[in-house]
C-alpha cells in the first residue's frame, strides 16, 4: 500500500505521517517510510537524533545506481543515462519488494529502530536528501524527488506492506505525476482559511486523476474547529486529531513510549490504518500503468527527449502491466 501524506507546510503532515508509521510498526506491519519533504524532519520525528538525520544517504546522490539497477535487462531503456524520473518499467527491467534486501535499499534505505513502539518497530528510512549549495540556484527540488519516482514506479507492494511518503508542502506534488502513485492520500489540514485553501487547490488539481483524497484534520482544538473543517472538507473529512502532549513532548527531544499517546488520537490512527487497508480494494494496477505511461509520455515531450537526446517514447512497453504477475517466479536452485 503506497500512502502520501500532504499539506500545507506546518499543517503537522510529518509529525502525523510518523505516528502513522508508528502505528503500523507497533502492529508488525512491514513499512519503508520516505522523506520526500524539501524539508527534511521525518527522520528527527521518528526519533533520530539531529546528526543520525543528516547522516541519512540521499536517494537523489544514488540515482545512477536506481537507475542501473532497475533498468535490469529492458531492451527498450538503452542506457542509465536516458533513463528519466518517468521512465516506466517492461519486460526485464527489475522490480522492487518492500521486504527484501535490493542494492537500492542497501544504498539509499538504513534501518530504524522506533523508541517506545511495542516491540521495538522497525522500519526502513529513505530520503530524497537536502539541497545542497551546488544545487543552490540551479536545480529545483523536484530533480531530487525523482528517485522515489522511479522506485514508486517499479514497486510491487500488497496488502498488509506499506511505503508511507512525506511529501513536499502544498501543491509542488503536481509538478510531477507522483501524485497519482499512491492508493490513498491524506491532506492534513489546520482549521484555518490557509488549511483548507490547500486542500481546495489539491482537489481540482487531482480530480481527473481518480487520486482517493481524504482529509485529516490536525491541530483541532474543539467542536468549532470541527465544525469548520465539515464545512470546507464535507464528507472529504476523515478524523481529526486534537492537542497531544505525548506530541509535544516528542518536539521538545523527551519521546514517552507509544502506549502512552492519547486514547483519541489512537483512534484516529485506527481510522487512517482502516481507510488504507480498505483502499486496496479499489486498485487497479491497469490504470496505475496507463496513467505511468501518460507522464511518462508528458515528460518525454516536454523535456525528456531533448534532456536525453532520445526517442523517450520508445521505453514503453505497451504489453507491460505493473503487478504481481510481473514479478519473475523464483528460480530454482
Amino acid at each position: 500500500m503506497k500512502i502520501a501524506f500532504v499539506g500545507k507546510g506546518g499543517s503537522g503532515k510529518t509529525t502525523l505521517s510518523s505516528l502513522f508509521i508508528r502505528h503500523l510498526a507497533a502492529h508488525r506491519v512491514p513499512v519503508v517510510a520516505v522523506d520526500a519533504d524539501i524539508n527534511q524532519h521525518l527522520g528527527v520525528a521518528l526519533g533520530l537524533d539531529e546528526a543520525e538525520a543528516a547522516a541519512l544517504p540521499a536517494m537523489g546522490a544514488h540515482l545512477p545506481l536506481i537507475k542501473d539497477y532497475l533498468r535490469g535487462t529492458n531492451p527498450r531503456i538503452a542506457s542509465a543515462e536516458t533513463m528519466i524520473k518517468t521512465t516506466p518499467p517492461g519486460e526485464g527491467s527489475r522490480l522492487l519488494r518492500i521486504t527484501e534486501d535490493n542494492p537500492v535499499h542497501d544504498a539509499c534505505a538504513r534501518r530504524v529502530r522506533l523508541a517506545g513502539v511495542p516491540g521495538g518497530g522497525d522500519v526502513r528510512l529513505l530520503a530524497t536528501g537536502p539541497f545542497t549549495e551546488a544545487d543552490l540556484g540551479v536545480a529545483c527540488y523536484h530533480s531530487k524527488v525523482g528517485a522515489v519516482e522511479l522506485y514508486l514506479n517499479h514497486l510491487v507492494d500488497g496488502r498488509g506492506e506499506y511505503v508511507v511518503v512525506d511529501m513536499t508542502a502544498g501543491s509542488d506534488s503536481f509538478a510531477s505525476g507522483m501524485f497519482t502513485r499512491f492508493d490513498m492520500t491524506f491532506l492534513v489540514a489546520e482549521p484555518t482559511r490557509k488549511g483548507v485553501a490547500v486542500y481546495r487547490q489539491y482537489k481540482e488539481y487531482a480530480r481527473d486523476y481518480g487520486v482517493a483524497l481524504r482529509v485529516v484534520g490536525n491541530k483541532v482544538q474543539g467542536e468549532d474547529d470541527l465544525d469548520f473543517l465539515r464545512s470546507e472538507a464535507g464528507d472529504d473529512l476523515l478524523v481529526a486529531f486534537g492537542h497531544s502532549d505525548w506530541v509535544r513532548a516528542l518536539e521538545k527531544g523527551r519521546p514517552r513510549p507509544f502506549p502512552e499517546l492519547e486514547d483519541a488520537n489512537h483512534a484516529a490512527l485506527r481510522v487512517l490504518y482502516e481507510t488504507a487497508d480498505a483502499s486496496y480494494e479499489r486498485r487497479d494496477w491497469e490504470r496505475y500503468t496507463r496513467q505511468m505511461v501518460h507522464f511518462h509520455l508528458r515528460n518525454a515531450e516536454s523535456w525528456g527527449n531533448a534532456r536525453t537526446g532520445a526517442d523517450l517514447a520508445a521505453q514503453v512497453d505497451p504489453s507491460f502491466v505493473l503487478g504481481e504477475e510481473a514479478v519473475p517466479a523464483p528460480q530454482p536452485v
